[in-house]
């Protein structure tokens, strides 16, 4: 990604002892614009110069739905809880491209902006929190595809389609978690470019995106419930499929506590280690 070159910052540099730490959540306020700037310019580069634009948001999803159809629908003869099993898919896999896109993008983005960091002075944390604006992006255009899904198939949503901002919450914080504590690793260790590729692909199976959560045995759920994505992807099916869908209550609180502590953790470590970027980087 290319360096930006027309951000005019105002403000006046004013050098204390401790003054950064004191003033760091303020700063990241009065850096906003450089957000709005770093959140639009990754948008202009990942559509920018594309033979089909934002149809790339779609055609991965896409063709994993129609495979996991076949294979677990077709093949495996898996449950869907009456739902036809494409609509089953696509709705655990609009949370889980969200997540994997915004952890991939926020993992890389400290080493991505390398030149920016070791230049001036902001609060760091706005590289990683911007670059998740494109995995918000794709996934509102996978939502309308979701939606044209549910009209092809005359499926209604019910009336707890009016949580999803809450699941989509969980998969968002979880991202930023996870995308933290790899972008501050990433800058030490260059090895952990290439665990992202491997959290995605595994986490993409150990996940209930091709199957139903349900398949677990009761006394396994809240050992399956460790990964957070399982209580994500299961509020979204609940909340936009209805019917048969049930949620297992222990496990949601069980993964949303873990996103609190993924998160918290994240932000602790990055924040520890933000002030060596500029010299390790």
């Amino acid at each position: 990604m290319s360096e930006p070159s027309n951000v005019t910052i105002d403000f006046d540099l004013d050098i204390q002892a401790g003054k950064v730490e004191r003033h760091y959540w303020g700063d990241l306020w009065r850096f906003r614009e450089l957000f709005y700037f770093l959140a639009w310019r990754d948008i202009l580069v990942r559509y920018k110069q594309t033979v089909v634009g934002i149809a790339w948001a779609l055609i991965q999803p896409l063709l994993t739905m129609i495979i996991f159809s076949v294979v677990f629908g077709k093949l495996g003869n898996m449950p869907s809880h009456g739902v036809p099993y494409p609509l089953f898919v696509f709705a655990a896999l609009l949370p889980w491209q969200f997540f994997s896109r915004a952890m991939s993008e926020a993992s890389g983005s400290l080493v991505g902006n390398a030149n920016l960091v070791s230049k001036i002075y902001f609060p760091r944390l706005i590289i990683p929190a911007a670059s998740v604006i494109t995995a918000l992006v794709d996934f509102l255009i996978a939502a309308m595809f979701l939606v044209l899904l549910m009209v092809w198939f005359q499926w209604m949503p019910s009336w707890r389609v009016v949580f999803i901002p809450g699941f989509l919450l969980m998969a968002l914080g979880l991202a930023i978690g996870v995308g933290l504590w790899l972008a501050a690793l990433n800058v030490t260790y260059r090895d952990f470019r290439y665990i992202v590729p491997f959290i995605v692909q595994f986490g993409l199976y150990v996940s209930p995106v091709g199957m139903s959560s349900s398949v677990v045995p009761d006394e396994w759920r809240l050992v399956y419930s460790i990964n957070p994505m399982v209580g994500v992807i299961d509020g979204f099916r609940w909340a936009i499929l209805g019917g048969g869908n049930h949620l297992h209550l222990p496990g949601l609180l069980l993964s949303g506590g873990l996103v609190v502590v993924i998160l918290i953790t994240g932000l602790r470590y990055f924040r520890a280690t933000e002030r060596r970027f500029a010299d390790v980087i």
